[in-house]
């Protein structure tokens, strides 16, 4: 990962910039912009001041209400917390037919069925990102790998960013989620899913190319009901100019 792209803040865990990434046209995404992590619940009143430095002036959480009612982890004064509950688990037929497929929650099987079956969900959570106050926006799930993920996708293919380059940035999440996995007291998962992608003859990488070539990122956040003007302000968040 590019050294600027590197986020080192006290406590906070998979994280890293969305800028710095090459555009198919020849630009890239905007550095200080969007930013991913984990949940930071871990994180200190020395990470939230370097977070503030780099410009973070709005968390959008991707979590279920019951996660964040458990995990609750408030951002300091200045920064304001959006929520936006991505999964929709109300919706049980819809997980049944996930589990169905042989994918899960947590390995990237999931996200081109959610992508076409959840539209209204990703519309809302990039909304909320197009929407946030002028300054730096970070979004996260829990661990910041798979709804994250799955939002990190959607948005750089809306800003025309390569699939090799989106599953690099994917793939970060294996390395960046040890120490979080180690500081909460429990094994790994990456092997695990590795090895149960390895069953269905893919592998994490390949599902995420697969995920970048099925989408058309426009018309996936307007069926969900995005504004034309949000989606335009999106693009210019994520867009370097």
């Amino acid at each position: 990962m590019h050294d600027a792209r590197r986020v080192d803040w006290d406590g906070f865990h998979n994280a890293r910039d969305l800028g710095g990434l090459p555009t198919l046209c020849g630009g890239t995404t905007r550095f200080g912009s969007l930013f991913r992590a984990a949940a930071p619940g871990f994180a200190t009143a020395e990470g939230w001041r370097q977070a503030r430095e780099a410009g973070i002036r709005t968390v959008v959480d991707l979590r279920r209400p019951d996660e964040i009612r458990q995990l609750a982890a408030a951002p300091p004064p200045g920064v304001d917390r959006v929520e936006v509950d991505l999964d929709d688990a109300a919706d049980t037929a819809f997980w049944d037919r996930v589990r169905a497929a042989g994918a899960a929650p947590s390995n990237p099987l999931y996200y081109r069925l959610f992508l076409e079956h959840k539209a209204e969900r990703c519309a809302a959570a990039a909304t909320a990102l197009a929407r946030a106050a002028p300054g730096g926006v970070l979004f996260h799930c829990a661990a910041g790998r798979d709804r994250t993920g799955l939002v990190a996708i959607l948005l750089l293919a809306l800003a025309g960013v390569g699939s090799e380059a989106i599953a690099d940035d994917y793939e970060q999440s294996t390395a960046g989620l040890r120490p979080l996995h180690a500081a909460l007291g429990r094994a790994d998962d990456a092997p695990a899913i590795a090895a149960a992608l390895a069953e269905r003859g893919t592998t994490p990488r390949e599902t995420v190319l697969d995920v970048r070539s099925g989408i058309d990122a426009p018309s996936c956040l307007r069926g969900g009901g995005m504004a034309e003007a949000d989606i335009a302000a999106l693009r210019s968040r994520l867009s370097a100019g």
